[in-house]
C-alpha cells in the first residue's frame, strides 16, 4: 500500500489523527495546509483506499433536512501507516519539494534515527541535482540570463544542503 501513496496521504491522515472529521471538512484542512485546491476526486478515493485497508472508519451523521454526512476517524493501524508514511521518502519522492516538506512536517512522529533517513535521502537527491546544474553551467555558452539561472539554482541547492546539514544535528533531539 505504501509504494503509491504520497504526501496527500500524509497530510489526510495527519489531519484525521487530530480526531474525526466530515470529508469537507478534512479536505478544507488538507487545502490550508499545502495552499493548493483539493479536489474530491484525489480525497474520496484516498478515504476509500483507507477504510479499506482498515486505516480509517467512516460512520454516518444524521442531519436535519440535509443530507447526511459522513465522518472519518483514524484508526490504529491508520496511525501506523501515517508514522510509516512519515518515516519513508524514497528516492523518487526526494526530489519533490513538497514530498520532503510534508515529511519534515511529521519529524515529531519519528524517532531520531527514522528523521535521519529522510533527510539522508533528501540530501541524496539533491546532491545529484547539484551536480547535473554543475555539469550545465559547464556546457553553457556564455548566454547571459541562462547563466544567472543556473547560478541562481545552485545557489539554492548550496544553501537547501547547508540547512539540511543543520537539520541533521536537529534531528537527534527528542
Amino acid at each position: 500500500m505504501l509504494d503509491d501513496m504520497s504526501y496527500v496521504d500524509v497530510l489526510i491522515l495527519r489531519h484525521l489523527s487530530a480526531g474525526p472529521v466530515h470529508g469537507y471538512e478534512l479536505r478544507k484542512q488538507v487545502e490550508m495546509t499545502v495552499g493548493l485546491a483539493l479536489n474530491n476526486n484525489t480525497l474520496y478515493p484516498a478515504l476509500r483506499r483507507f477504510e479499506e485497508a482498515g486505516a480509517v472508519t467512516r460512520t454516518t451523521e444524521q442531519q436535519e433536512r440535509r443530507p447526511p454526512r459522513h465522518v472519518y476517524a483514524i484508526t490504529k493501524l491508520g496511525r501506523e501507516l501515517l508514522h510509516d508514511l512519515s518515516a519513508e521518502l524514497r528516492p523518487e519522492q526526494a526530489g519533490d519539494d513538497t514530498e520532503f516538506l510534508t515529511r519534515i512536517g511529521q519529524f515529531q512522529l519519528l524517532t531520531p534515527e527514522e528523521r535521519l533517513r529522510v533527510l539522508i535521502a533528501r540530501d541524496e537527491a539533491i546532491g545529484a541535482h547539484l551536480e547535473r546544474l554543475r555539469m550545465l553551467r559547464q556546457r553553457e555558452g556564455g548566454e547571459r540570463w541562462g547563466d544567472l539561472v543556473t547560478e541562481e539554482l545552485i545557489r539554492r541547492t548550496e544553501a537547501e544542503r547547508a540547512w539540511l546539514a543543520s537539520l541533521r544535528t536537529e534531528a537527534h533531539r527528542p
